[in-house]
């Protein structure tokens, strides 16, 4: 069995609800995979903010989701949906993987997928932060990983 990492590559297509100010060259999605703690995505204000991933035509297996938030600025109520590999695109429909509560601290923090939606390929991940500890919305991250297994 190979071992366990971040499915998120370069060939990931990332979007993100908002980005601080529209200033990517500061805040923007990058940072979020580029391993460097220092660097962060930073959202604009409003709720609820996401980051989507879309990793067709592979699929991937998924075992936790591991984020680096900045204290201040965590997510509070939190999801994450996905859309399984067995779907065609036009019959997409998102489903319920993880609803998941973070603290609100600077910690990389681990949130184990439920075992039913580890042992199921999904095309598409959505993590969606419902509100935040940032009175105006706003959610900063540092790092981000959806650990498990890539098919393809």
């Amino acid at each position: 069995m190979q071992r366990m990492t971040s499915v998120i590559d370069s060939r990931t297509a990332i979007r993100v609800s908002s980005t601080l100010n529209r200033d990517v060259k500061a805040y923007g999605k990058h940072f979020l995979t580029d391993g460097n703690d220092e660097t962060c995505w930073n959202s604009d204000q409003g709720t609820p903010q996401y980051i989507s991933m879309d990793f067709s035509p592979r699929s991937v297996l998924v075992s936790e989701l591991r984020i680096m938030f900045q204290g201040g600025f965590a997510g509070k109520e939190c999801k994450l949906v996905g859309v399984a590999d067995h779907r065609r695109p036009e019959e997409e429909q998102w489903e319920d993987l993880l609803n998941f509560y973070p603290e609100d601290s600077n910690s990389l923090q681990v949130f184990p997928i439920k075992e039913g939606a580890s042992k199921q390929p999904w095309r598409k991940l959505r993590v969606i932060f419902l509100n935040s500890t940032d009175f105006y919305g706003r959610v900063t991250i540092y790092r981000l990983e959806v650990v498990g297994e890539a098919n393809g």
